[in-house]
């Protein structure tokens, strides 16, 4: 049997919070960047762990 090949959810976490920061700094609220950075990649990840967890429950 083989083990199916899942995806990688985490690069939505790093991207959304290096991306928050930096959106952050040109706004000049740091915090809430890195916040709203984390909060959306981490809802992506989410997303993708659930669609890897549909497609493998369909084979």
């Amino acid at each position: 049997m083989r083990t199916p090949t899942t995806q990688a959810g985490g690069l939505f976490l790093m991207l959304g919070i290096i991306g928050g920061t930096i959106w952050g700094m040109t706004t000049g609220r740091v915090m809430l960047g890195v916040l709203t950075g984390t909060g959306i990649g981490a809802a992506l990840a989410v997303v993708l762990w659930l669609i890897d967890r549909h497609r493998d429950r369909a084979r």
